[in-house]
């Protein structure tokens, strides 16, 4: 399209319905006077098309403007704010497309109300500087917005592990076993160099699992891996290559993003590996057989541990990622917390599937409540070496929402000062207590928790590690309001 970007496409095609309608003309008119088909004018209008240079010419003959002016990128009037908001670069941080929202219509209706848009634009924009938030928050909320919507289960994704499993047979059931096989297959199939240890020679890269560098195929890998993160990790490469992911982060963690399609790519990848290692028709009947147990036994999460060679996160997102869609589950969250050497514990992962309000990333700079099982246990690691397991029942006291929440905690490899909590919390519901048979059993613990500590109400915490500065600054405004409120106003 003559090299045009599509911002400019947009630009133009809103440039030509503003010529066109500031002349009084309609489509067909305009058809005839420029010898355009009305089709084509209606595909420049929306951004889709841009006219070569002949038909460039005859288009701003038509509409009594030189092409010069046309095809400018300087915009006045009504669409000045439209202009500055495509120069912000601020709808491409919005990843729409992904949504099903073309950015064309959106800029159509902002040039609707360009004014009032315009400023709401820039507010978020304002904001989004004082407050420092980095593209990558904004990539991150899409993300989870799209899991959300999806409710956290790809049928695609899963009929491409399917595929890959009739093409390259059964895997090993031993873990080690599992790797090398998995490794074989990426060097063969892929050309890939894996090096062990490749990180060992930059002590700044010793938190990272490993390191693609495409150039020369080479996967560096971080010699502290034991067998289950390697075997995910040459799945996640295997998700890359086979599904065609191109645009993705060459790091196993996200430490700088550039786009929304490269945070979505990397969680497709995640996902393609725990579907592999976590058999989809094999994990649905396990989850059958331990939903239908009339007691909690936490001896069966450990067993599917060893018997998938999987982790503790792997377990809980092919859970996240199965329950919705073959059990009807679909009320929950997923938390996994961090706890540094010095003690300090972060929330670094989240999906919520609930839409009720529960403490998340975006109260980070707060005290989450360490009632939460999620926190509790974490504190229990200590010099533990394996996977803790705690089903408990959390109620949120504000809302009265109760949660069955299933909690693994370990140790954070190849970081040896680091633990790590993965939470699956079950809102429980009439679907619940129909598809969970273990449900009430007393010997599962139960707990009062809540929000973070600076917005809790419940004054008398032992557990609390900040004043409820928040809720009492609401209870004060509150109580100056139904003041206000008495007052007798005169006419």
């Amino acid at each position: 399209m003559n090299g045009t970007s599509p911002h400019e496409r947009i630009l133009f095609g809103l440039k030509v319905r503003q010529c066109r309608t500031g002349l009084g003309l309609s489509f067909g008119e305009l058809s005839e006077m420029s010898g355009l088909s009305v089709s084509y004018l209606n595909e420049i209008e929306k951004g889709k098309k841009y006219p070569k240079p002949q038909k460039l010419k005859a288009l701003a003959k038509a509409l009594k403007i030189p092409a010069k002016e046309l095809v400018s990128q300087e915009m006045e009037g009504n669409l000045a704010p439209v202009g500055e908001l495509l120069r912000s670069n601020f709808l491409q941080e919005l990843p729409m497309e992904f949504f099903g929202i073309e950015p064309s219509k959106v800029v159509q209706l902002i040039a609707m109300a360009p004014r009032q848009v315009g400023a709401f634009i820039s507010t978020l924009v304002d904001l989004a500087r004082n407050y420092s938030l980095r593209e990558e928050n904004f990539y991150f909320g899409a993300l989870r917005s799209y899991l959300e919507m999806h409710h956290n289960y790809f049928e695609e994704i899963e009929d491409s592990v399917d595929s890959f499993r009739r093409e390259f047979g059964s895997l090993p059931l031993d873990t080690p076993e599992l790797a090398d096989f998995l490794g074989t297959l990426l060097r063969d199939q892929f050309g890939y160099r894996i090096v062990d240890d490749g990180l060992s020679a930059y002590p700044e890269l010793q938190e990272l699992r490993a390191v693609y560098l495409p150039e020369t195929r080479r996967l560096l890998l971080n010699g502290g891996l034991s067998a289950v993160q390697r075997a995910f990790q040459f799945g996640k490469e295997l998700g890359f290559q086979y599904m065609g992911l191109v645009q993705r982060a060459h790091t196993s963690s996200l430490l700088k993003v550039l786009s929304f399609e490269e945070v979505l790519n990397h969680f497709k990848a995640s996902y393609f590996s725990a579907a592999l290692l976590i058999d989809r028709g094999s994990f649905v009947k396990d989850l059958q057989q331990f939903m239908g147990q009339s007691s909690w036994r936490e001896e069966i999460i450990r067993g599917w541990l060893d018997k998938y060679s999987a982790s503790p996160e792997m377990i809980v997102q092919r859970m996240s990622n199965l329950l919705t869609e073959h059990f009807g589950i679909r009320k929950f969250f997923v938390w996994r917390f961090v706890r540094s050497g010095k003690g300090v514990f972060r929330l670094d992962k989240e999906l919520n599937l609930v839409k009720e309000h529960l403490p998340s990333r975006n109260t980070s700079l707060e005290h989450f409540c360490g009632r939460w099982p999620s926190v509790t246990l974490l504190q229990s690691v200590n010099g533990e070496q394996r996977t803790l397991v705690l089903a408990s029942r959390a109620q949120v006291y504000d809302t009265g929402d109760t949660y069955l929440c299933l909690t693994l905690a370990r140790p954070a490899a190849p970081a040896a000062d680091h633990t790590v909590s993965i939470t699956l919390g079950l809102l429980i519901d009439e679907t619940l207590e129909k598809k969970v048979g273990f449900l009430r059993d007393p010997a599962i613990s139960e707990r009062v928790v809540n929000q973070t500590c600076e917005r809790c109400t419940i004054l008398d915490c032992k557990e609390r590690m900040a004043e409820p500065s928040i809720f009492i600054s609401k209870e004060k405004s509150k109580r100056i309001n139904e003041v206000l409120g008495r007052l007798e106003i005169p006419d």
